[in-house]
């Protein structure tokens, strides 16, 4: 039996769980900015190229969770270019500048943080190329260095006011959670979902990925360290991973079986749920 995800595993993209949908749409088409690519119902798919990136499903009976909880901490929009990101950032900074919260040159990456309008962290960032990336006894170097956002901007766009019209593509390159315990998360995304571990921090975050990616999913206790189940509410309703076989999600069927995790299986994808009661979704890549 195998034990870890196949190299070529990516995410897929993130269900959010809105109160308001249709301002979640404008902020997410208007500023981010996405495209809606489907709305049917209390459903709208927002992605980019033709990639899903964010899933909104109304649930208005739904109230925000409380501070401390476990659930989403952020999801992190990966762009292909440095300037297609400054694009990206200047039309959130235009049309929703009281939602940025902070940027970063994180060696193997730049990234700028935001809010969404319901709380839901948004990380819009760029990578260097993998031969920049350094390792160290297997684990990824990353840091958080002061990055000038108005500087990134100058440097990479002619005209901020330019509609974002060079952003040819995104997609969701990983996803950051909330939890209550490190070592849980590890036992779960490592040794039960089949992960690499790429850095823990200080204990108080993990970073994992397949295939040698940075990190495709993070888990931290920074704002809900020691915190149980979730319970409904508004805020991350599902995350996807995307496994290029068959054979994978066989694999990781019979993987998750046997470590007692409880998985429904409906033929073509499988759905389970970590400690923290996040949903995972596993499908095969288009």
């Amino acid at each position: 039996m195998s034990d870890k995800l196949a190299a070529a595993t990516h995410m897929g993209a993130v269900t959010l769980k809105v109160g308001d949908l249709d301002a979640m749409i404008r902020y997410y088409t208007e500023a981010v900015p996405l495209q809606l690519l489907s709305h049917a119902g209390p459903t709208a798919t927002l992605g980019r190229g033709g990639v899903p990136v964010l899933v909104l499903v109304h649930t208005p009976e739904l109230r925000h969770a409380a501070s401390g909880q476990a659930g989403l901490y952020h999801t992190a929009i990966l762009f292909e270019t440095e300037t297609a990101l400054a694009s990206a950032v200047a039309s959130v900074a235009r049309r929703a500048p009281g939602t940025f919260t902070g940027s970063a040159d994180h060696l193997v990456s730049k990234a700028f943080y935001f809010t969404d309008p319901e709380g839901n962290g948004v990380e819009l960032y760029w990578d260097r190329a993998r031969t920049q990336w350094s390792w160290t006894h297997g684990q990824v170097e990353m840091d958080t260095l002061f990055l000038d956002p108005n500087q990134f901007l100058r440097e990479h766009l002619s005209d901020p006011s330019t509609e974002p019209d060079s952003i040819r593509a995104a997609r969701v390159g990983h996803v950051h959670l909330s939890v209550g315990d490190v070592s849980i998360a590890r036992d779960f995304y490592v040794d039960r979902l089949g992960f690499d571990a790429t850095l823990d921090f200080h204990g108080s975050a993990l970073f994992v990925s397949a295939g040698g990616y940075h990190h495709h999913m993070a888990m931290n206790v920074w704002n809900s360290r020691g915190a149980g189940r979730r319970q409904p509410a508004l805020g991350l309703g599902e995350v996807n991973l995307l496994v290029p076989s068959r054979d994978d999600l066989g694999a990781l069927h019979e993987r998750m079986r046997h470590h007692g995790v409880d998985v429904a299986d409906d033929g073509a994808t499988l759905t389970f749920e970590d400690p923290w009661a996040n949903s995972i979704r596993v499908a095969l890549a288009a």
